[in-house]
């Protein structure tokens, strides 16, 4: 009779943990900043709040090998912060169910060829057990000795990533001529349309959703004003 009150009590102390796993789902997996010496390149990072309850998370700490001429800015809709200065002001709040879109991440480039990895931990006020990590990689080119076979006339556009995809595959572009309309077409394997996506010039990040596409192999196609201007490979995996 004792052993079975001490497995009931130990099962019941565990729900709470079993009910904080996976409470917020990093959707932008595998951020990745690639850019020349000096320049800034900023990614948006996804989240979804898979509960019904808002949460609420600060930023607890930000671990990797980022360089001294480098510096990572932690952007909230307008508001940026630095994480080593101002890691008190970083906040977010997730309503019931909501995917958050508005959190970006700033990387400056610095001036020294190089490459590495960092990390951010974001952990529920309330609840330190409830928490979720954006991890992401870096690489600075020295454009002296870089060819980018992306860098059209009209448009900086780089690879899909991360290739294989799972849940959220990403485009960076920079649109230079404002004039120009640009877009992104997704075709099967066979050629079938999947999906269009128009670039808008007031930003500089494509995230699609690719969790309910076929596992498989697609074609993605840079159109400017209707002109198909390069196609390349994205797969699919679940």
């Amino acid at each position: 009779m004792k052993r079975l009150l001490i497995l009931f009590t130990w099962l019941w102390l565990s729900v709470p943990v079993l009910t904080d796993a996976q409470q917020v789902r990093v959707l932008s997996e595998g951020l990745e900043f690639r850019g020349d010496l000096g320049a800034t390149k900023r990614k948006t990072v996804i989240l979804q709040n898979e509960t019904d309850q808002v949460k609420t998370y600060i930023l607890k700490s930000l671990r990797g090998n980022i360089g001294s001429s480098q510096k990572v800015r932690i952007c909230i809709g307008e508001d940026c912060y630095d994480p080593k200065k101002e890691i008190a002001k970083i906040k977010l709040t997730l309503e019931p169910g909501e995917i958050l879109t508005d959190l970006y991440l700033d990387f400056e480039m610095g001036i020294a060829e190089t490459r590495g990895s960092f990390d951010l931990s974001f952990v529920n006020e309330s609840n330190l057990r409830d928490l979720f990590v954006v991890e992401a990689r870096y690489e600075v080119n020295d454009p002296a000795i870089k060819v980018d076979e992306f860098d059209y006339k009209d448009i900086v556009l780089s690879d899909v990533y991360p290739n294989p995809s799972v849940r959220i595959a990403q485009f960076d572009y920079n649109i230079k001529n404002q004039a120009v309309k640009a877009r992104i077409a997704i075709n099967s394997f066979i050629g079938n349309p999947i999906a269009d996506f128009e670039l808008d010039p007031e930003r500089n990040t494509l995230p699609i959703n690719v969790s309910d596409f076929n596992p498989g192999i697609y074609f993605y196609t840079l159109f400017l004003d209707n002109k198909n201007i390069v196609t390349k490979k994205l797969v699919v995996k679940k």
